[in-house]
């Protein structure tokens, strides 16, 4: 990803639930034309995929996606609109934050901001090591980049390997290729391209 006098950012995007008699592809497409009217301009978009629930049972499968945004340097995190935007988007399609990782007709996750590393690289360490049975019991209060569980997702990765296959997560210095490939096969072949 490039810094020129546009910020590249990433996105995942993911709806099981759809929004406003929108199916789930819908809800996606329409969220990426709501971003872009907010100043969250659409650079590449992966294609969309057919994945699992996460995490296992919780409900209706998903569909998730991957976009690489541009915003004007000036609106970016310095301005502090930037989560907030993204959080905007999701209300307008009827997003509830009810349960940790239950359900959702829309969700919106910042993967990363060019090669930022927010607030500070020990408190982005003390996050990614946050053990499995706390990670459904801790939200953090503030943005953490790259996201710190982006490594482990194929949810994620997968569409990521789309639109950015080789950008390198600054702190495990690794591409979204090799993470991709680092996941098991089971994992890779769960989700379909639709």
């Amino acid at each position: 990803m490039n810094c020129t006098s546009e910020q590249e950012l990433v996105i995942a995007l993911g709806s099981n639930l759809g929004s406003a008699g929108l199916g789930r592809r819908a809800t996606l497409s329409a969220a990426l034309s709501r971003l872009s009217a907010l100043g969250l301009r659409p650079r590449r978009v992966s294609r969309f995929f057919a994945t699992p629930c996460f995490p296992a049972g919780a409900g209706p499968d998903y569909v998730n996606a991957c976009a690489v945004l541009t915003v004007a340097e000036g609106e970016g995190l310095v301005s502090g609109q930037l989560l907030e935007r993204l959080h905007r988007v999701e209300s307008d399609f009827d997003r509830l934050r009810e349960t940790r990782w239950g359900s959702r007709t829309l969700d919106l996750d910042l993967i990363a901001v060019g090669d930022a590393i927010l607030p500070d690289e020990a408190t982005y360490r003390r996050w990614l090591n946050l053990p499995p049975e706390q990670q459904v019991k801790q939200a953090p209060q503030h943005l953490i980049l790259p996201h710190p569980r982006l490594q482990d997702r194929g949810f994620v990765l997968v569409p990521l390997a789309d639109v950015a296959p080789d950008w390198v997560h600054p702190v495990l210095n690794l591409s979204v290729r090799q993470m991709a490939a680092a996941l098991p096969q089971e994992a890779r072949d769960e989700i379909r391209p639709l």
